[in-house]
């Protein structure tokens, strides 16, 4: 296997965001996993079941349909809260927040068979070759595991939200299941808390049931596309050149575990069209200019020069199939010998399901920090 000179230096590639800024640590089989968030502001309203109730919507082991590990995710709040008999429950106190979640059920030994082999299309052979060394216990940091972390984060950032701008508002879906797509004459997205999989169109869900169940007794896994929004977004955040909105939200998406690709808006359908349709018509207004209703006509997503519009800020996440499976795969050892690899374990049959829970948090962490961003540059009035 190549090597890099012996002597590693030490970075830090875990931590997001400026102003608001969150670092995730802990792996899938260790003790705990936790983050810190740095930068909020003091004085907001958190409480543990505030926080509880985000990561309850992301938990394992609450369907058929995702992993059977069985995970309370019970989160303390460790630091940066503050509560005494002059308050009305706890607040910030602009210091380091800091959350930590223990592991309870990991069964470590399912994963001693791929101690020196490496899973396709995992990132088994990547770690190994950067860091020479890697947690083979059910991925590690590389785990979905970590985005636990995120949605604990993202429920502090949320809570900034509210208090900043509390006419926003975040949600997503699951719009697609492999092959499958939801029809968008069915779709209503207030019935996506009604079935297992955050789908919007309940015809759609229903079906994907047997779909789903069919992949999971073969062994198998399967992708799907997830597409997350926000109402209520106020003109003017965002910067040119580098601190664009679309772009910084589409790096925060494809950080998530298993992402593989992100559009804005009408995304790669803009490859296909003439500038003619491609375009946001605007029209006079008693505030100035005015976009069309949100949905088809919002063609760039709510941003323009990276810089919010006002409109619904759109996007849609493609979320690879879990690489962790039962059906044996071709691959090689530490030693370089060819092999077949059979994951064991409790592993999604389609992740992308509880990725939901996740792309609503990392889109809550985009704007909260550029809430802040553009607060410390324009002030309050700019908004």
């Amino acid at each position: 296997m190549p090597r890099f000179e012996e002597k590693r230096e030490t970075m830090s590639h875990n931590s997001f965001g400026h102003l608001f800024r969150v670092t995730t640590w802990g792996e899938s089989h260790g003790p705990a996993i936790g983050c810190v968030i740095d930068g909020c502001p003091p004085g907001l309203p958190l409480t543990v079941e505030r926080i509880q109730a985000r990561l309850d919507q992301r938990r394992p082991g609450t369907s058929r349909f995702v992993t059977q590990r069985r995970e309370p995710d019970k989160v303390q709040i460790l630091s940066g809260v503050f509560e005494d008999d002059r308050s009305d429950g706890p607040r910030t106190t602009g210091t380091p927040i800091s959350l930590m979640i223990e592991n309870v059920d990991q069964r470590s030994k399912d994963y001693s068979s791929i101690r020196d082999r490496y899973r396709p299309g995992h990132a088994d052979y990547t770690y190994e070759a950067k860091y020479g060394i890697r947690d083979y216990r059910g991925g590690g940091r590389s785990s979905a595991r970590e985005t636990a972390s995120r949605v604990a984060a993202g429920a502090v950032a949320f809570t900034l939200l509210e208090a900043m701008c509390p006419q926003l508002t975040i949600e997503a879906a699951l719009i697609g299941l492999g092959p499958h797509r939801i029809d968008p004459a069915r779709t209503n997205w207030s019935t996506r808390h009604d079935n297992p999989f955050w789908c919007p169109d309940p015809v759609a869900a229903q079906e994907w049931e047997g779909v789903l169940d069919t992949i999971r007794k073969e062994g198998d896994s399967v992708g799907a596309l997830i597409e997350v929004r926000a109402s209520g977004v106020p003109v003017g955040l965002g910067a040119p050149i580098y601190g664009k909105m679309d772009a910084d939200l589409a790096a925060a998406l494809m950080s998530i575990n298993a992402a593989k690709g992100v559009e804005i808006g009408a995304g790669f359908a803009m490859a296909d069209g003439r500038g003619s349709d491609m375009v946001d018509t605007m029209h006079p207004g008693p505030d100035g200019p005015t976009f069309a209703p949100s949905g088809p006509d919002n063609i760039n997503g709510g941003v323009l020069g990276g810089i919010t519009t006002g409109q619904d800020l759109v996007a849609r996440l493609a979320i690879k199939p879990t690489s962790s499976i039962l059906k044996e795969v071709p691959s090689v050892t530490k030693d370089g010998d060819a092999v077949k690899v059979q994951t064991k374990g409790r592993h999604d049959p389609c992740v992308g399901i509880r990725g939901v829970p996740v792309a609503e948090a990392m889109m809550a962490l985009v704007l909260a920090d550029h809430l802040l961003r553009h607060r410390g540059q324009i002030g309050e009035g700019g908004l």
